[in-house]
């Protein structure tokens, strides 16, 4: 593999995902989660219910998924929906960049496309959760300008987390 650099990310396509690849989304999931951080397959059912339900019933304008591809294959992928209860936010989801892709920007593009994205459809404010453990992900959202908001302990997936929320504004409130 050659090492990253600026010609790395020119290899890196975003598109939609093809019939099949919101299965390979849940089961990238619950493999690479297990292998990695030791997390059970409660984690593969969460990520399986949040697959679902966009899959059954999402409005293609305003929420997405995306499927990276380096030189040709599936490496990564992340979701832009409606946040439920909080009319002008949307949520990060479900960011995965597979190991042989990191350093590769497939991480960053990933999550500067949910961001202008949610710009771009009239968003004003960008929310996620994640778990402190997911040190690469939380420097990208970092990077992108979101700022920690919360955080609690939790137990879940077989392990002991702390959950943390994130939150960065789109642009700011119109007047009333």
């Amino acid at each position: 593999m050659e090492p990253p650099g600026d010609h790395s990310r020119a290899r890196v396509r975003l598109r939609e995902p093809v019939p099949g690849e919101l299965g390979w989304i849940v089961s990238r999931h619950g493999a690479l989660y297990a292998a990695e951080y030791g997390w059970n397959q409660e984690f593969e059912g969460l990520v399986a219910g949040v697959v679902a339900r966009f899959a059954e019933d999402h409005d293609p304008y305003v929420e997405r998924v995306w499927i990276a591809e380096l030189d040709g294959e599936p490496v990564g992928s992340v979701m832009c929906v409606r946040e439920d209860g909080q009319p002008g936010a949307a949520r990060l989801r479900l960011l995965l960049v597979e190991p042989e892709a990191r350093g590769h920007g497939v991480g960053a593009l990933l999550v500067d496309t949910v961001v202008a994205f949610a710009r771009s459809v009239g968003y004003h404010e960008l929310v996620l959760w994640t778990n402190d453990v997911l040190e690469s992900a939380r420097s990208l959202y970092q990077r992108a300008g979101f700022t920690l908001v919360a955080e609690r302990p939790h137990r879940s997936y077989g392990v002991a987390l702390t959950g943390q929320d994130w939150r960065l504004p789109l642009r700011e409130h119109p007047p009333r």
